[in-house]
């Protein structure tokens, strides 16, 4: 904040740490989540959720989501930079955090999850390729960030896909209907679609929308760091502006968000830049080449409906 915040207004520090940490300095990535949250949010109070365990190994969503279910008075809009591979975890666990999930929604939570760096992804199935979508990512109650870059990225110039930016279909969740719409004018549509085998055209499509994702400093432990980048933070970017949306509602006499996801796919995305240029990345194979979806007019499952327009999110999300 003392090298980049001198021109607004923001807090110094974060309200809360919920759970314990360690005595080590802070890593990159939860520098990066914390800045960028607080930056794009400005003056918005903050909260940091430290959840140490695992499950079978892996991110410790259960623990957190148990965590929610059991406070009463919570911020109204999470972020979480971190993901699985889908096909990783027990079908169990998913189904149990995805009903967490759908309890976080029902309380007007709004859950932002990073889409993953992996583009499409890539996983051997019986010996045939086929993407590999990532979990929470896949969830039809969470609201799903991809990734952008500028074309030229030096300059403040068109946004286009971040190679990167995760991106697909789930195998485990069928397709809500409130995308369903949208996703079948992208599959009709797009020039550029892989093969039908490589992927599940019935499930839960993401992500849900973007933000830059490329090219960000990061101050970590007083160093300034150039050039990071991932859907790590795109997702609190994107969480800060619906903070600072919510702070207007709230002030007008309304409740916040909450569950985004049936609204943004109603409105068509309105107050969204749609990004439609770019492809991501997936299975370096003969078949594939290298290339998942391609980004184009609309909904994509590449960069979703697109990336804030402050001025034109607030006007659009400002009422019921």
């Amino acid at each position: 904040m003392r090298l980049f915040g001198g021109s607004f207004a923001h807090q110094a520090s974060v309200a809360r740490v919920v759970g314990k940490q360690g005595r080590g300095r802070a890593g990159i990535e939860a520098s990066l989540d914390v800045e960028y949250l607080m930056s794009a949010g400005a003056n918005i109070s903050t909260w940091v959720y430290s959840s140490p365990g695992r499950h079978e190994a892996q991110e410790p969503f259960l623990q957190w989501l148990l965590l929610l279910s059991n406070e009463s008075t919570l911020p109204h809009v999470h972020t979480v930079s971190y993901g699985d591979d889908e096909d990783s975890l027990s079908s169990t666990y998913i189904q149990r955090v995805n009903t967490e999930f759908m309890k976080a929604a029902a309380r007007g939570l709004t859950l932002l999850f990073a889409s993953g760096d992996t583009g499409a992804g890539c996983w051997s199935v019986s010996g045939k390729h086929k993407f590999r979508p990532s979990f929470p990512a896949s969830s039809p109650y969470v609201t799903t960030v991809g990734g952008t870059s500028f074309r030229n990225p030096f300059q403040i110039t068109n946004e286009v896909v971040d190679y990167i930016s995760g991106g697909g279909f789930s195998n485990v969740f069928p397709q809500p209907s409130y995308q369903e719409e949208a996703v079948a004018k992208f599959l009709k549509s797009s020039s550029h679609l892989p093969p039908s085998s490589y992927f599940n055209a019935s499930g839960r499509a993401y992500p849900d929308v973007a933000a830059l994702s490329d090219g960000y400093w990061v101050v970590s432990n007083k160093v300034p760091i150039p050039w990071v980048s991932g859907t790590s933070a795109s997702t609190p970017v994107f969480g800060g502006i619906l903070s600072l949306i919510n702070e207007h509602r709230i002030l007008n006499g309304r409740p916040p968000l909450g569950f985004l996801n049936p609204r943004l796919y109603q409105q068509h995305g309105a107050g969204l830049f749609d990004v439609t240029h770019g492809c991501h990345e997936s299975c370096l194979n003969e078949e594939v080449e290298g290339q998942g979806f391609c980004s184009g007019p609309g909904w994509d499952p590449v960069t979703g409906w697109g990336t804030p327009n402050f001025p034109a999110l607030l006007k659009t999300l400002l009422n019921p």
